[in-house]
């Protein structure tokens, strides 16, 4: 279960990185768009699992470049938050693939 600052730290995070990925996100990938639908940060505030929904290009190509970015992604992450957090915790960048499972899930049951 996550603690109360996790949490806190999660949604500053998610919406910081949301607002870089959007604006910095039209330059890497043209044509693409990168969501941040969930955060979620270790208990020792290293790591902030971070889940991307992807539209408009290949998923798995747009999280690769979106990987090779990552050290950038962080400092400008950093330049926003300096103020809240002392540590900018590691990003780890995943693919949210719940909009697929549930409209599996729908198709399943109206069979």
């Amino acid at each position: 279960m996550e603690t109360n600052r996790q949490l806190r730290i999660a949604r500053l995070i998610q919406k910081d990185l949301g607002e870089i990925l959007q604006f910095s996100g039209r330059d890497w990938v043209p044509g693409a768009m990168i969501t941040v639908t969930k955060v979620y940060v270790t208990p020792d505030l290293s790591i902030a699992r971070t889940y991307l929904s992807i539209f408009g290009k290949d998923a798995n190509e747009v999280l690769k470049l979106v990987e090779m970015k990552a050290s950038e992604i962080r400092k400008q992450l950093g330049s926003r938050v300096k103020h809240q957090l002392r540590h900018v915790p590691e990003l780890r960048f995943f693919i949210d693939d719940s909009l697929d499972y549930i409209e599996n899930i729908e198709s399943l049951l109206k069979k």
